[in-house]
């Protein structure tokens, strides 16, 4: 009896930027709603309860929540108000341009919330390669002035520079010179290339909405509408 292979632990990709404007932005609302609750007077401790139903909901949604699971077999991206689960064998590409989406053979489109696209970070990311390819430029051409050294000792004078600026072009080109996103896109689309013929990795593509998020807020909603409304 054959034993099968083990599934491979997930990846999880996530938005470091997101965690940290969402903890900020929960530690923000919840002292706010609760100094409310705790002194507010007539309607305000109900109208602060219904905001904060309705608030903290949204902003777990939209910060916390959003990720990206891939493994052997399949993607799983949870979106703010819904989990899509996509077996490699039913994804077409995947796409980056102003957001990054992953295609499936049906064509449906959803976007990957926890990989948002930094256009700052793909201008910093051209910068350093820009950098480092002129370095690199620079140590060829150093390489070949230290070879028609004057002389043994001045030749190995010049070859002596020539390594050192080889190894300040090494230092330049071992960081990194994409921007994160684009190199998880990168990672994703080289696991859908190895993965989508895999048997393990048909099936059909699930889609679930995150009614855990849903009623809360808009439970929320209703009850900020309904003491508006009578107030």
């Amino acid at each position: 009896m054959t034993t099968p292979l083990p599934v491979q632990k997930d990846r999880i990709y996530r938005s470091p930027a997101g965690l940290v404007a969402g903890a900020l932005l929960l530690v923000i609302v919840g002292w706010l709603g609760i100094d409310a609750l705790a002194s507010g007077h007539g309607r305000t401790p109900w109208l602060a309860l219904a905001g904060l139903i309705l608030v903290v909901p949204v902003l777990v949604a939209f910060t916390l929540r959003p990720a990206v699971y891939a493994n052997e077999n399949r993607l799983r991206v949870r979106n703010p108000f819904r989990v899509v689960v996509l077996p490699w064998g039913e994804i077409a590409s995947l796409r980056s341009g102003f957001s990054n989406e992953v295609v499936t053979k049906a064509g449906a489109k959803f976007q990957l919330w926890a990989v948002p696209v930094s256009l700052r970070a793909r201008k910093k990311a051209a910068r350093r390669e820009a950098k480092a390819a002129a370095e690199a430029a620079g140590t060829r051409r150093g390489g070949r002035a230290g070879g028609l050294g004057f002389g043994g000792a001045l030749g190995g004078f010049g070859g002596g520079m020539g390594a050192g600026s080889a190894m300040r072009g090494g230092t330049a080109q071992a960081g990194p010179t994409r921007a994160e996103s684009d190199q998880i896109m990168t990672d994703l689309r080289e696991l859908l290339e190895s993965r989508e013929a895999a048997e393990p990795a048909q099936g059909e593509v699930t889609v679930r909405w995150a009614y855990e998020v849903i009623a809360p807020a808009v439970a929320g909603a209703v009850l900020l509408a309904i003491l508006l409304a009578t107030g």
